[in-house]
């Protein structure tokens, strides 16, 4: 009998996690922990398993099984402690002494190295088992772990991890002053039921073509049971953008049914597009996303909505047409923004 620490991408289909499992049973396996993580290519499940199987024999079991990229590695007992205790002990332990930050990070998610770097770029490298985490603008950690690649889900815990280690910002509900690229300037808060009035007249000054490159169909009103979703922080968060008494903007998040993932939506007001609002509130909810502990942003939209390809390619997402020809999905990591 022996611990192993199994990872594989499957794709986003019911009972796949279920032929997993049942995988693993074949095989005598006992399941001890298992995680969900989000990825570009699909979803990662992660299983730590007491089993008497060689790994060559387990990655098999799970390719026939339906898991994609499958890696087995060894663990111990010790990696069977619960994980958010442990988490919740590193950041107690990082409050005491951020100076301590790289060699935390790597507890945190087992690597095997970490490190200090420093220069104008500090983006991600292109090699799966390096993981750069943004600390500021020319300051970073690098992390490398060779037995298993890092997940979306991964660089989303380590950015909100080095956040602890940083001056306590803004509480997201607080209203902001936005300015625009002409000087003008906006103010964006939470929105609640008090801005009802206040969004149906939006809907109500925006021309058919933005209503339906936010919602697909040039919707004249917004449904009273989606207002309220809207406003629902427990479905997602969303933001107005108030000028002269009127509300020009609304951007929404909300999560989807994908772990760590939310979705992403702005109406603009026709006479404010193109004055860098959206960019201003889109980069607020990726700020939101990160302290929510999201992984990913997602975003779908019609192909011919070229504002709003070109504001998210500007924030670094990747762009990718679905099984429809005539919608795209945009998808962006939120630790890649992690320091903005």
């Amino acid at each position: 009998m022996g611990f192993l620490r199994i990872r594989t991408t499957v794709d986003e289909r019911p009972g796949r996690l279920a032929s997993l499992a049942s995988a693993l049973a074949d095989r005598g396996g006992n399941i001890l922990g298992l995680s969900v993580q989000s990825d570009p290519d699909g979803t990662v499940d992660e299983f730590v398993a007491d089993i008497p199987a060689t790994p060559e024999t387990v990655r098999e079991a799970l390719e026939a099984a339906g898991g994609r990229r499958v890696q087995v590695v060894p663990a111990t007992a010790h990696e069977l402690t619960d994980e958010p205790t442990r988490a919740l002990l590193l950041a107690s332990r990082l409050r005491a002494m951020p100076w301590r930050l790289p060699e935390l990070l790597a507890e945190l998610l087992r690597a095997d190295d970490a490190r200090w770097i420093y220069g104008d770029s500090v983006s991600d490298l292109p090699d799966p088992t390096l993981l750069i985490v943004p600390v500021a603008a020319r300051r970073a950690v690098r992390l490398r772990r060779s037995g298993l690649p890092f997940t979306l889900t991964e660089a989303a815990r380590a950015a909100s991890f080095v956040r602890l280690a940083q001056p306590a910002s803004e509480p997201m509900g607080n209203e902001r002053e936005v300015k625009l690229r002409d000087d003008t300037k906006v103010t964006v808060r939470p929105l609640t039921s008090i801005y009802r009035e206040a969004v149906r007249d939006l809907h109500d000054r925006c021309s058919p073509e933005s209503r339906r490159f936010r919602y697909f169909t040039a919707m004249p009103a917004l449904p009273p049971r989606t207002f309220d979703r809207l406003c629902d922080r427990s479905k997602g968060y969303s933001m107005v953008a108030g000028h002269d008494g009127q509300v020009v903007a609304m951007a929404n998040l909300l999560y989807t049914p994908d772990p760590g993932v939310a979705e992403i939506g702005l109406l603009i007001e026709d006479g404010w597009q193109g004055r860098g609002l959206g960019v201003a509130m889109a980069r607020m909810l990726v700020g939101v996303a990160r302290d929510l502990g999201c992984a990913e942003i997602r975003a779908t939209l019609l192909s011919d909505n070229q504002r709003m390809r070109r504001l998210l390619l500007s924030l670094g997402a990747t762009l990718a047409y679905t099984e429809d020809p005539g919608v795209m999905e945009a998808r962006l990591p939120v630790a890649t923004m992690a320091s903005a």
